[in-house]
């Protein structure tokens, strides 16, 4: 099959949600209706000891939450599916953040007894940032929740997006009957805890006696009376608007009951987009280009305990990955080449000798790789907008096993590779600071201390509240600043240094006492400089 054609095949989309909303679930009926796997794990029941696919990491099945991103490939209607599954908690919304770098559409699922919550509005934010186009999936609709006109305009107000609903309920909760489809007219009728995945739909127009017949009269004319306010408020869809981001279509159904997915899964694989373009610190790469490009945006460590391996995640944007062949690492100006380079059913993973863009690999890393690091055929660039926040809690790492000090080293910094969180150095003393964005990564963090390296520790929790990279035309004022404030002052990861500050008040006296020096709330100012 030629290159072309390989890259038409490719859809690469993340999935985001609140925590709760069903986000993973969803996540397992997507790849068991695209025959990835045989039955749908149990994300939160004590009582079945199969755990979702997407969550591989103790304790994320501990837990039955996701807190790191899962990237699962698959096959259906002639396409070639990546799907990238987050982590809903905000306590990981920077690796989420970082996901959506990499992904060319979200699939958004909202809650609708919950409605749009906080995260979500946070998530969407990124996506509004980058026009990513958006389908939103109503999920849970077999328990009473919102009115669904009430949603949408929920939806709209707090997104700043226009919807367009593709399916349409009849009731919900227990009087839930199935939803109508307003492009293709057709019903897909409700049944709960069905065993196959085949839907029981029906092609029927909405003046049709059988429908009367089918949900009941008073129902029926509820369904038209909906439908006639829908074709007069909301616009037509039209495809265009989607994929430029700015009109969302809306599902409903029921996750947990494999309800209105495949309705969800054949749209998106009619409408959603191709590989699409990426900016890099020197120009646009297109992804029809024939030369090898692609970034790392997630590392993860232990993805297999027993191996201690290292993977880091690489997103492909133009030509073809080739197993065996030799690229340029741009950050360390070198070149490298991949022996056993992976496609990944969460944990599970094959070898595979080539890949195309939307494509996401596993390479084995042995410490080379940091997120945001670029692999060209030569060419020296780097793929930009990848985030990376300040945090906004930080905590001393205490080490409570002496005789463990190189295993807690050697962790801590590979957690940090992973952006898992923000790790800084202090002297005197060389004391390890650990930056989050919220409570639940320090105990992910201790845990896999524990568990991975056998290293134990405790936190003891700083008085900062902001970390801002510093940089100055002028090294003299730089050092003198770093010499006067050298109780604030720390190395990231990479050597940079860094001034974390108490306060807002005192960070803005300091940015008005030394304007010579530059605060960078972010690090990507390093590739624009690189």
């Amino acid at each position: 099959m030629s290159f072309i054609s390989e890259l038409k095949k490719r859809r690469t989309f993340a999935i985001i949600s609140h925590p709760d909303a069903g986000k993973t679930t969803l996540t397992e009926k997507l790849l068991l209706f695209g025959g990835a796997i045989q039955t749908a794990g149990a994300v939160k029941s004590n009582k079945i000891k199969k755990t979702a696919t997407s969550d591989f990491m103790e304790i994320e099945k501990q837990r039955g939450i996701s807190v790191a991103t899962s990237v699962m490939t698959f096959e259906y209607g002639g396409r070639k599916i990546n799907i990238l599954d987050t982590p809903g908690h905000k306590d990981f919304a920077e690796d989420t953040y970082r996901t959506l770098t990499a992904v060319d559409s979200v699939i958004l699922v909202i809650d609708c007894v919950k409605g749009v919550e906080e995260q979500t509005e946070r998530l969407m934010e990124v996506c509004r940032m980058r026009d990513t186009p958006v389908i939103v999936f109503v999920n849970k609709m077999d328990r009473e929740g919102k009115d669904p006109f009430d949603l949408l305009d929920e939806l709209e107000q707090k997104l700043s997006i226009k919807v367009r609903p593709i399916t349409w309920p009849v009731n919900m909760g227990s009087d839930f009957k199935g939803v109508y489809h307003l492009l293709e007219n057709r019903m897909n009728y409700f049944k709960v805890n069905k065993t196959k995945l085949e839907d029981d739909v029906k092609e029927i127009a909405l003046d049709s006696p059988e429908l009367d017949a089918s949900v009941g009269v008073k129902d029926a004319a509820q369904l038209r009376e909906d439908v006639e306010m829908i074709e007069t408020i909301y616009d037509d869809f039209k495809e265009a608007d989607y994929l430029a981001g700015s009109i969302a279509p809306v599902f409903f159904g029921s996750a947990v009951n494999s309800f209105g997915i495949k309705e969800l899964l054949d749209s998106f694989c009619n409408i959603s987009p191709e590989p699409i373009s990426r900016n890099t610190s020197v120009r646009l790469v297109e992804p029809t280009e024939n030369k090898f490009t692609g970034f790392v945006f997630k590392i993860h460590a232990n993805i297999d305990p027993r191996h201690r391996d290292r993977i880091a995640f690489l997103r492909i944007c133009s030509g073809k990955f080739e197993r065996g062949k030799f690229y340029k690492h741009v950050r360390l100006g070198k070149d490298v080449r991949f022996s056993n380079p992976y496609m990944f059913m969460a944990d599970s993973k094959n070898v595979v000798d080539e890949g195309f863009p939307g494509d996401v690999v596993g390479l084995y890393d042995t410490g080379n790789f940091k997120i945001g690091d670029t692999l060209t055929e030569g060419e020296l660039m780097f793929f930009t907008g990848i985030p990376s926040f300040s945090p906004e809690l930080f905590r001393e790492v205490i080490n409570t096993d002496p005789l463990k000090s190189k295993q807690l080293e050697k962790g801590v910094s590979q957690l940090a590779e992973e952006g898992v969180a923000q790790l800084f150095t202090m002297q005197p003393g060389n004391r390890k600071i650990i930056g989050t964005v919220g409570e639940l990564q320090f105990e992910v963090i201790q845990h896999r201390l524990l568990h991975e390296y056998g290293a134990s520790c405790r936190f003891e929790s700083k008085p900062y509240s902001k970390a801002c990279w510093i940089t100055s035309k002028d090294s003299e004022k730089l050092n003198e600043f770093m010499r006067l404030k050298s109780n604030f002052i720390a190395l990231d990861k990479d050597d940079n240094p860094v001034f974390l500050a108490e306060t807002d008040w005192i960070l803005r006296m300091n940015k008005e006492n030394n304007p010579e020096v530059e605060f960078h709330t972010t690090s990507e100012f390093n590739v624009a400089n690189s």
